[in-house]
């Protein structure tokens, strides 16, 4: 999918994410299991707010997305911050080209977007395609308990002086799946009129046992299943679940 007018206004929006608890997730895990190398493949990247952080804390970065305005925005803060990181426009169920790769990471439930079983599953096989034998893969998504429990048919809403928004979320047309439908309002500073536009959004989620086979099937070890940022087991409640996985 490609984000459009939504792709300059993201980091403004997500402003409040906290990026550095998945640096710190990412860091303690390549620690706790002796990854070496320090090449890391940062998939569906978008404005490369993590690429860059992780590129401070010391790993060579790439990072992909399929959003070429995305990718557009994440160069421009790379450069600005004298950052070598190479960004490349490429679907995360075909990614390629890459040698041997000691990680990779599909963050921010970014998976979420993919919306068949088949995407997941070509998406576990082309990362494993390009990681290092031993490499670590890491990804997170949110549970089913948060699509249907706290997305499923509510409303959010932000009101602010530069960027306001409504967020309407929806049953989607499979199980487990939602979608989004947000219209934003930017203040334009010439004019001081709002301009307004939309954005459609879809994810899909699936059971973890679901996850977790087709992390073995596409040639991994599942190491760790945890949730919300803790070193525990995913519970009913759990809204976002993390996988850490080894290529054999």
């Amino acid at each position: 999918m490609t984000y459009e007018k939504f792709a300059y206004l993201y980091d403004e929006l997500m402003k409040d994410v906290p990026y550095d608890k998945w640096v710190d997730l990412l860091m303690e895990k390549t620690e706790k299991y002796a990854v070496n190398g320090r090449h890391l493949l940062d998939l569906a990247c978008g404005t490369g707010e993590l690429s860059i952080r992780l590129a401070r804390a010391g790993f060579s970065v790439s990072g992909v997305d399929l959003s070429a305005d995305m990718l557009t925005v994440a160069q421009a803060k790379a450069a600005e911050n004298r950052l070598a990181i190479g960004f490349y426009q490429q679907n995360m169920a075909e990614v390629t080209g890459f040698d041997e790769v000691d990680i990779a990471g599909i963050f921010c439930d970014s998976l979420n977007y993919l919306e068949t079983k088949q995407d997941v599953k070509d998406t576990f096989r082309s990362v494993n395609s390009q990681l290092k034998k031993g490499g670590l893969f890491l990804f997170d998504v949110h549970s089913i308990y948060k699509v249907t429990k706290i997305f499923m048919n509510e409303t959010f809403a932000v009101d602010d002086e530069k960027i306001s928004y409504i967020w309407n979320c929806f049953p989607g047309d499979v199980p487990n799946s939602v979608e989004h439908d947000l219209t934003f309002f930017v203040l334009d500073e010439l004019s001081g009129k709002y301009d307004r536009f939309q954005e459609y959004h879809k994810q899909r989620t699936f059971p973890i046992y679901e996850y977790e086979g087709w992390l073995q099937e596409a040639g991994f070890d599942v190491l760790e299943i945890l949730a919300d940022f803790e070193d525990d087991e995913p519970d009913e409640q759990s809204e976002r679940i993390f996988f850490i996985a080894r290529k054999k």
